[in-house]
């Protein structure tokens, strides 16, 4: 996975706004003005933390040598991902989908509600 296929697959997540707020090696996602993912891009290879429910992050770290706790993120509730290879691509996609759903679930009922009126807009 490449960093275009990266960018053009978060982008395409309802309300996400891409940001720099860390400084220009960290590409953060934000649905709603919360994070969602952060795009190591100068990193070689690249590197994204999501956020992940915790019993599900302790068993991708043990399955996968390239899903780590996430750096500089609450250990728990974060993972740092290698794209190496090693997790198949279409599991990263559902892993970006998994940490998209869990900040939207955690949003306040209007910022849902803006976010599902954006949805329909195809935005």
């Amino acid at each position: 996975m490449n960093l275009s296929e990266l960018k053009t697959y978060l982008h395409q997540k309802a309300g996400t706004t891409e940001e720099t707020p860390f400084g220009p090696e960290a590409l953060v996602y934000k649905v709603m003005g919360k994070m969602f993912a952060l795009v190591g891009h100068m990193s070689d290879p690249l590197t994204i933390n999501l956020k992940c429910d915790p019993d599900d992050s302790l068993a991708l770290r043990d399955q996968y040598e390239s899903i780590n706790p996430g750096y500089h993120m609450n250990k728990k509730h974060w993972n740092t991902i290698t794209l190496n290879g090693e997790v198949p691509e279409p599991e990263i996609y559902d892993l970006i989908d998994h940490s998209y759903r869990l900040v939207v679930n955690g949003l306040r009922k209007a910022q849902k509600e803006e976010l599902a009126a954006l949805s329909t807009k195809g935005n």
